[in-house]
């Protein structure tokens, strides 16, 4: 088989043997070593693709991640197809995961009951002169995977978008969700229009099994909790 045959053009294979879109299409985990450095370094020479780059990068590292990433700039540009622009990805993208894990795992906040959204939601609503609409997302432990301002509005009120909600839900993979919105005025009592968002979103979240756990509405002073009311 011709040297040419060996070394194939990534943009030349199937779409899903590509890194980027191997990514794209099965999640990061199914990328081997080499292949997450193609993506790193982009592209290889005339005479052969990024992956069989990243390979000879590799075998230079035993294989071995901790060894490479003990490799200096320099060191890394004496791979033929490794400039100096393509040798600090490299070594940028190593020292994001020594500091990660040097990090080390940060256990996220868990959601038990209607005063651990509301302690958790304090930094973002206490004080605020507008009405804000947020909404926290859960794994299915109830741990926090993240909280997000949906809208920010006037004194009297705020818009909150279903469409936009479950998009957000659906798209950090979220287990359930939780409403929150404040009441500038302090006037904790629910209004007709928070009685029908909330009826929507629990409908929609049970078709896309994705619950409504809470809806919660923030005041300086304290917070109605709709699961504790009976209104969910």
């Amino acid at each position: 088989m011709s040297e040419s045959l060996n070394h194939l053009k990534i943009l030349s294979w199937a779409e899903e043997d590509r890194p980027r879109e191997k990514l794209l299409l099965k999640g990061k985990s199914v990328l081997s070593d080499a292949e997450l450095i193609a993506i790193l370094i982009g592209s290889g020479t005339r005479s052969i693709s990024a992956v069989d780059v990243a390979k000879i990068i590799l075998s230079g590292a035993d294989n071995d991640l901790n060894k490479l990433a003990r490799f200096s700039v320099k060191d890394l540009q004496k791979v033929k197809g490794i400039g100096e622009a393509k040798a600090i990805s490299i070594v940028s993208a190593l020292e994001l995961g020594r500091r990660r894990k040097e990090t080390g795992f940060v256990e996220k906040a868990q959601i038990t009951c209607s005063n651990d959204i509301y302690q958790l939601m304090k930094p973002e609503l206490m004080d605020l002169s507008r009405e804000e609409f947020w909404i926290i997302l859960l794994n299915r432990a109830n741990r926090l995977i993240k909280k997000e301002r949906i809208s920010s509005g006037g004194i009297s009120g705020t818009v909150a978008d279903p469409k936009i909600i479950f998009k957000a839900a659906l798209d950090q993979y979220a287990s359930s969700v939780i409403l929150v919105h404040n009441h500038p005025s302090g006037n904790l009592k629910p209004s007709q229009a928070d009685l029908n968002l909330t009826s929507k979103m629990k409908t929609a979240g049970k078709l896309l099994e994705i619950p409504v756990l809470d809806h919660i509405i923030f005041g300086d002073e304290g917070y109605l909790s709709f699961a504790d009311e009976g209104l969910l």
